[in-house]
């Protein structure tokens, strides 16, 4: 399977190689295609699809933005619990478009709906209809710009014949460049565990740089597996596990019109039924699911745009996980304290700064701070052992961990954010040039 070398260099990938990703295999029960339909201004893969031909449970989650766009209208109206194909395209958002946006949707679905059916009479034994509301939609891009719909068009019989039913490592690398706008390097992520006795495949990609702050998702994320799992147990494992992972970065603590992410089920592996969510045998499925979903969120994170550093923080020992949560993001938000992980400037004063804005009620007194293994406040104030040419080294790390320990309680909350620097703005400022 040939790589877009062009996707890759123009990816601007952080010295990312080949070798450097998990080895996606094939997933019984699903085909992949990519291809460029000319979006962009240089060649690159723009447009994917993801075909179910014997169709797939699923479930997603959308963005909570009061704006939001064309086409998550459209899957917000398919009311089915299986699918037969997941289809998106870069360069344009499909946002603030109204009307337009969403005929041409319809119309993409229209045309997808009558090729794939075509395709399923030339390649399957037993052929069966390919609906139109059996496709759903991932758009991602600029919003309020003439959707490219005839360019899209001409692009899908060229995008259906170069359908694989058998994927690669290299096959998923392809799908997952042909879905990043401004990233610089695709995001995988594989696990396998067992349902019962029977072994169980979980794979994901995602996009997500900048634009990026919690409010479902935060980003383009689809999550298979092969398992036979009904969809109402896929929405539950989601809603919860997506808490705590997309719902926990933040890069600029902006959110999309076009969030989303969604799990799909091949129901080709042969195992135990699961009966619901709180069934036994679900349980390593369950927190593989999350790691999955973990993993592509940091990736996001990691990858925000023109970051430098990859940032932890931990609130611990609040009354409740929503004080925990407040005072999280207050700190990871925060474009002080983001400038000065930036500049390595130990300025600790700019997160006790973020935890008072966050408006949650504590007792200062009881307050602790460390970065990394350093401890910085103690009851309240600077600690009698504090270094601040210890806590300069630390802070040129490429890590940076953030510990506060509000002492009130037993809930938590983790986050992941970035630093912030003069290249997001370089990116920002020039992204429709």
């Amino acid at each position: 399977m040939a790589i877009n070398i062009k996707n890759f260099l123009f990816s601007q990938s952080k010295n990312s190689k080949i070798r450097d990703f998990q080895d996606l295999d094939h997933i019984d029960g699903l085909a992949i295609g990519a291809i460029s339909a000319k979006l962009y201004k240089y060649e690159r893969d723009d447009v994917v699809i993801f075909y179910f031909r014997d169709g797939a449970n699923y479930a997603s989650v959308y963005t909570q933005s009061k704006i939001f766009s064309e086409n998550i209208k459209w899957n917000l109206k398919i009311k089915g619990n299986s699918i037969k194909a997941l289809f998106v395209n870069t360069r344009n958002a499909c946002a603030f478009l109204g009307k337009q946006g969403l005929q041409a949707i319809e119309t993409i679905a229209k045309d997808l709906s009558e090729q794939l059916t075509k395709k399923m009479k030339i390649d399957d034994e037993k052929p069966s209809k390919v609906r139109s509301n059996e496709i759903i939609f991932g758009c991602t891009g600029t919003i309020g710009e003439t959707f490219p719909l005839e360019k899209i068009r001409k692009s899908i019989p060229n995008l259906l014949s170069k359908i694989k039913y058998t994927q690669n490592k290299y096959l998923w690398i392809k799908a997952a460049l042909g879905i990043m706008t401004t990233d610089t390097v695709p995001k995988m992520a594989m696990t396998e565990c067992k349902i019962g006795t029977s072994n169980i495949k979980i794979y994901g990609v995602a996009k997500g740089s900048g634009m990026i702050y919690p409010n479902m998702a935060t980003t383009l994320g689809y999550i298979f597996t092969d398992g036979n799992i009904p969809s109402s147990i896929l929405k539950k494992l989601l809603k919860k596990n997506i808490e705590t992972t997309f719902n926990a970065i933040s890069v600029d603590s902006d959110t999309s019109t076009n969030d989303m992410v969604s799990i799909f089920a091949t129901k080709k592996a042969n195992h135990i039924k699961v009966k619901n969510i709180n069934d036994k045998n679900l349980k390593s499925f369950d927190e593989s699911l999350n790691l999955v979903l973990l993993e592509l969120a940091k990736k996001v994170a990691f990858d925000g745009e023109g970051a430098s550093k990859f940032v932890q923080i931990d609130v611990l020992n609040t009354k409740n996980v929503k004080d925990a949560k407040k005072i999280a993001f207050s700190i990871a938000n925060s474009p002080l304290v983001k400038t000065a992980i930036a500049g390595e400037d130990p300025n600790w004063g700019r997160v006790v700064m973020a935890i008072g804005k966050a408006y949650v009620n504590l007792n200062v007194n009881k307050l602790e701070i460390k970065f990394g293994k350093l401890k910085v406040v103690e009851r309240g104030l600077i600690s009698k052992n504090y270094n601040e040419d210890l806590l300069k080294e630390y802070m040129s790390s490429k890590n940076i961990n953030i510990t506060v320990e509000i002492n009130s309680g037993k809930k938590s909350f983790t986050t992941y954010t970035t630093d912030l620097t003069k290249k997001y703005i370089e990116i920002n400022a020039d992204y429709r040039s």
